[in-house]
């Protein structure tokens, strides 16, 4: 059974634009919570996975499911720095929803694109979405939008400008913008 994933953070901006436009972090790779249990098979060999739960990591265990678990922290070792974080994202049928407003969703196949050699990446406007969605849009998330806006299509701001509307009706700060 093959494993669905894409690339998602600024790195998905990045893939998207063909170009890097700042330093990064980290990797972040996203997955469906329906495979988790593979990708947890796939790569338990070779490196260690931790779960963050409750403001603090701890190993995943082999057979575990995580139901509410979000994000997983991976190192090939306990004294090697983070290689990447997965981050798991839920599913109803064959639909993406948003993590904050379950009323916000797109079918699965449509939320990544490809670059031209074939790495898929999550959407501009879904991982937009996710930097403007939190409870503290930081700096480097501003910065992201005001370099995608010019690249944005009609219809990849529509769908952005509908959705934040959704999760926040008594405005945003962005929305000005789309």
């Amino acid at each position: 059974m093959p494993l669905h994933w894409c690339i998602a953070g600024g790195w998905a901006l990045d893939l998207h634009l063909c170009k890097q436009t700042r330093e990064h972090s980290d990797i972040d790779v996203i997955i469906t919570r329906d495979e988790q249990l593979i990708a947890y098979q796939n790569l338990k060999r070779d490196w260690m996975l931790y779960k963050a739960q409750d403001g603090k990591l701890d190993l995943w265990e082999d057979g575990e499911y995580l139901n509410s678990t979000e994000d997983i922290w991976v190192s090939k070792s306990s004294e090697m720095p983070w290689a990447f974080q997965i981050m798991i994202i839920d599913t109803e049928e064959n639909f993406w929803t948003y993590k904050r407003d379950k009323s916000v969703r797109r079918p699965l196949d449509q939320i990544c694109l490809k670059t031209v050699e074939g790495i898929p990446y999550l959407r501009p406007e879904i991982q937009l979405l996710h930097k403007a969605g939190s409870s503290q849009v930081r700096e480097k998330d501003y910065n992201d939008f005001q370099t995608m806006l010019p690249s944005l299509l009609p219809q990849e701001k529509a769908w952005l400008k509908s959705s934040l509307n959704r999760q926040f009706p008594e405005g945003h700060a962005w929305l000005k913008f789309l």
